[in-house]
């Protein structure tokens, strides 16, 4: 099994796991990406959502559950075969609601490359920037050092 672990600066992190958080309890009860689907039968779209909304929530705690105890006591977290698929899907629901809430006036090329005056930003979009990165360098990890694993090569 694969696994790769990395120790995180916690002052560093802290202040970002107070917006995942913040961000994961706003999106009890609805998906981060809505279906957008209208030409299906109502009872079935809502059981359809109903399955989705019940799996991102397990993938968002998969993702905070990284954030125990044990990485407050050493600063390490550890993504491996068994939480990488859940990881990924739980940092891109994150994003996409950073990218909703936060972030709007910030375009797709300066998101993605990280090329953005923090200093120019207002407090709480710089952090909900730096969140957002973190969460993108996170998906990377996983998909560099074991994709294999999720994509079942």
């Amino acid at each position: 099994m694969k696994r790769i672990e990395v120790k995180l600066a916690l002052p560093v992190v802290a202040p970002l796991l107070d917006v995942m958080k913040e961000l994961a309890d706003g999106l009890r009860g609805s998906l981060a990406a809505p279906l957008g689907v209208t030409d299906l039968d109502p009872e079935f779209g809502a059981s359809w959502t109903d399955e989705l909304v019940a799996a991102q929530t397990v993938d968002l705690q998969a993702l905070l559950g990284l954030f125990d105890d044990g990485f407050f006591a050493e600063g390490v977290v550890a993504f491996d075969d068994e939480n990488a698929e859940a990881i990924v899907r739980a940092t891109a629901a994150l994003r996409l609601r950073l990218r909703e809430k936060f972030l709007t006036g910030l375009g797709d090329e300066a998101l993605e490359s990280g090329n953005v005056e923090l200093d120019q930003l207002a407090e709480p979009t710089r952090k909900a920037f730096m969140c957002y990165l973190f969460l993108a360098t996170i998906q990377e990890l996983i998909i560099q050092h074991l994709d294999s694993s999720i994509l079942g090569t």
